[in-house]
């Protein structure tokens, strides 16, 4: 066998092999979530720009937070789906494209995982922050949130935070291990 053909798979291992095809399906619908969050961001700074004079300083910056959380999460789905792709599916090949995002070239599961955990600490932050600037009538009357709300949501950001920070831990760990073992 030359070092450019790839080894002989039976029956079952081809099969097992192929079934990674499986997960295009659920890029391509990945793809097309993005497309909805592009029309809610047009949506939005549709609103933002219409409302520019009459809108509260407070409400603007409200929908410019939104806007920037549209925006993270669509990066999100750019990592999901380039990196799981480029992962778990099949090669790019973008190697030399002028395009290629820079962190695609050394991606592989544990980084993905550390950079996604990072980006939903991102976006649980934009979304805390919209919590603490919208507090201001916290249990006034229409208020939609409760002090119990606003703990929960904090909570939730720091074991955010802290799985983030375990996750890079054990990535850390894992890979001095491998260093050791070469």
């Amino acid at each position: 066998m030359t070092p450019n053909q790839a080894p002989r798979l039976n029956a079952l291992q081809a099969l097992i092999f192929s079934s990674r095809w499986l997960q295009l399906p659920l890029y391509l619908g990945l793809i097309v979530a993005q497309g909805v969050y592009v029309v809610l961001f047009i949506k939005e700074l549709i609103h933002l720009v219409h409302g520019a004079t009459s809108l509260s300083e407070q409400d603007i910056m409200l929908l410019v937070l939104g806007l920037i959380d549209v925006v993270m999460i669509s990066n999100l789905l750019v990592m999901v789906i380039v990196g799981g792709y480029e992962t778990f599916v099949s090669r790019l090949n973008l190697q030399g494209h002028p395009d290629q995002p820079e962190w695609l070239s050394h991606v592989n599961a544990s980084v993905l995982k550390v950079k996604l955990a990072m980006a939903i600490i991102g976006i649980s932050s934009i979304h805390l922050l919209k919590t603490f600037i919208a507090i201001g009538n916290l249990g006034g009357p229409g208020s939609t949130y409760t002090e119990a709300g606003v703990m929960w949501q904090t909570i939730i950001h720091v074991i955010f935070i802290l799985s983030a920070i375990g996750i890079a831990y054990t990535d850390k760990l894992m890979g001095a291990t491998a260093t050791k073992k070469h």
